[in-house]
C-alpha cells in the first residue's frame, strides 16, 4: 500500500489498476483540500469515520454539505469541489485512474 503525506493529512493507495483507483484519505480537523475540479477524472466516496464537510458547485453556485459515517458523495468530472476536515476523518475514495488530473483554482498550501 503506497502512503502519500499531505499538508492536510495522507492517502494510502490500496488498488490502482488501468481501469480504477482506490485510496483511502485521511483528513485531519480543520484542513481542507484545493479548490479543484478534474478534467477526466470521476470519483466516489464514503466516509467511514468523522466528520467530513463537502464544498462543490452546482449550477454556478457553490454549496456545503456534511457526510457522516457511511455517507458518500459523487463527482463527476469538471465539477468544482473541495473536502474540509469537520472533525478527524477518514474516507475511501474509488475513482478512474487520472491520479494527476488536478486543476487547482485555490489552495491553502501554495501548490500549483
Amino acid at each position: 500500500m503506497q502512503h502519500i503525506d499531505k499538508p492536510w493529512g495522507h492517502e494510502k493507495i490500496w488498488a490502482e489498476t488501468k481501469n480504477y483507483v482506490g485510496k483511502i484519505l485521511f483528513i485531519k480537523k480543520g484542513k481542507r483540500l484545493s479548490w479543484q475540479y478534474h478534467e477526466k477524472k470521476e470519483e466516489t466516496i464514503l466516509v467511514l469515520s468523522g466528520l467530513l464537510e463537502v464544498e462543490f458547485e452546482k449550477e454556478g453556485k457553490r454549496q456545503t454539505i456534511q457526510l457522516k459515517p457511511g455517507e458518500t458523495f459523487h463527482n463527476p468530472p469538471l465539477q468544482k469541489h473541495r473536502f474540509i476536515g469537520a472533525e478527524d476523518v477518514t474516507l475511501v475514495e474509488v475513482s478512474t485512474p487520472h491520479l494527476t488530473d488536478v486543476v487547482r483554482l485555490e489552495d491553502d498550501y501554495n501548490r500549483e
